[in-house]
């Protein structure tokens, strides 16, 4: 593969990037997003058919977001407005209102990173996307469901964007191999096979980052003496340091280590062991895991395993004393370990049970039996009289004995599991309850 390049620069306009250059101009050239955009699909009839409507466009960073409300605006003959989220206040919206009404044709207004938007500003869209004065298309890397309050999101329409997979990737190197904008004087450079791989399984999903990676790669080659090839050393500086799309806080944080949870809780350990290195690799406080992990111990193993919280415990204390990245093989051990033992969510659902009793039972008093009796005018109201000790029982246990206040008694909310140790537990409450119902 060979590329003529040449200096970007425009009288005009300075420099550009090779994203920007490179971005789009028709909704044939988009790379990706088949499953809104492709044929048949409505989005993509809506567009072609010049129906504009409000919407927002959710999605990772290097997805399409502005490029697609671009060629929305476009494919309408729509004015099109950029805001940004970061910088604008109401005074802003009203502005921008105002001048969309002086307009002719309808306007649209692209509010990047409209998630930031505060409820006051949000409000503020609401008249005018209610009468049609803009229509608004937003863009957001975090779940509108979430961020924007319920007024403003139930007149937008939500498109959910996806990383753009290996195929789309490659089509948009290739493509902008082909394509002349990419350059940096009169020489050919030449830019080895494996190369697109590389920059495609680096750029994860992001079509913004090939692009900046090969703009690099083809300027780093440039500047070489004779050998000026954009191989895989080339390839290796330009790229740097892969970042995964990991956002401390965002969705991707919580899809991951609801993934973890939930493979840990289904006896997955090869796929714990995965979620467990992608939040690692990520950059995730390998702190924030360990505390996960101590309550994935108590509420998916439980009894079933107690040995599952004090090994979860243990990881947690020895990574505080190694630190990264010896650590962090302690908490793939406690990994491992929740995810092959018995699981048992039985304490869990006991103690919210008991939970919601407390709560909506009222302060019922505590039986006289079962009360503290620390004084002699306590023991003359009748505190602890009645009450049997347990230890000096057969067995240990006070057969028939009621440890309810007045109106729950027999509540049951512990239903241990036929599962590890739990199972041995349930034979030995159901043999004691059966003994007090005899009696």
């Amino acid at each position: 593969m060979a590329v003529k390049p040449h200096t970007r620069q425009d009288a005009d306009l300075g420099y550009r990037p090779l994203a920007e250059l490179m971005r789009p101009q028709t909704i044939d050239e988009f790379m990706g997003q088949a499953h809104l955009i492709g044929p048949g699909k409505p989005l993509r009839d809506a567009i072609i058919g010049g129906h504009l409507h409000s919407m927002v466009l959710w999605g990772p960073p290097g997805s399409g977001k502005t490029t697609l409300a671009r060629l929305i605006a476009q494919s309408c003959g729509a004015h099109f407005l950029t805001f940004s989220a970061v910088m604008a206040g109401v005074k802003d919206i009203r502005e921008v209102v105002a001048q969309s009404r002086n307009q002719i044709g309808d306007t649209v207004l692209f509010v990047d990173e409209v998630h930031r938007f505060n409820k006051a500003q949000q409000d503020a869209f609401l008249p005018h996307v209610e009468d049609g004065t803009i229509i608004l298309i937003g863009a957001t890397t975090e779940n509108p469901s979430f961020e924007l309050n319920n007024a403003l999101l139930s007149r937008l329409r939500v498109y959910v964007l996806r990383p753009l997979d290996d195929g789309d990737l490659r089509l948009v190197f290739d493509r902008a191999l082909a394509d002349s904008k990419l350059a940096v004087g009169n020489e050919t450079i030449c830019v080895e096979e494996q190369v697109r791989d590389l920059f495609v399984a680096a750029a994860d999903g992001d079509a913004r980052k090939i692009l900046n990676f090969l703009e690099v790669a083809v300027q780093l080659a440039a500047n070489r003496g004779e050998k000026k090839v954009v191989d895989e050393e080339i390839a290796a500086n330009a790229i740097g340091t892969p970042v995964r799309r990991f956002d401390k806080g965002g969705d991707y944080f919580y899809d991951q280590i609801s993934a973890l949870h939930k493979s840990v809780r289904g006896t997955d350990p090869d796929a714990a062991l995965y979620w467990l290195a992608r939040m690692l690799d990520g950059g995730c406080d390998p702190r924030y895991v360990a505390r996960r992990l101590i309550r994935m111990a108590s509420e998916d193993i439980g009894n079933a395993d107690p040995r599952a919280l004090a090994l979860a415990l243990d990881a947690a204390e020895a990574y505080e004393r190694l630190g990264s990245p010896e650590g962090e093989l302690a908490l793939a051990q406690a990994t491992v370990f929740l995810a092959c033992a018995a699981k048992s969510n039985a304490t869990y659902r006991a103690f919210g049970a008991a939970t919601r009793d407390a709560a909506e039972s009222g302060t019922r008093e505590v039986p006289l039996h079962l009360r503290n009796a620390p004084t002699a005018l306590a023991k003359e109201m009748g505190h602890s009289k009645g009450y049997r000790y347990a230890h000096d029982e057969e067995g240990a246990y006070a057969t028939g004995e009621n440890y309810f206040p007045k109106g729950l008694e027999g509540r049951r909310y512990y239903h241990p599991v036929d599962r590890g140790l739990e199972a041995r537990i349930a034979e030995k409450l159901a043999r004691l309850r059966a003994q007090s119902r005899d009696v």
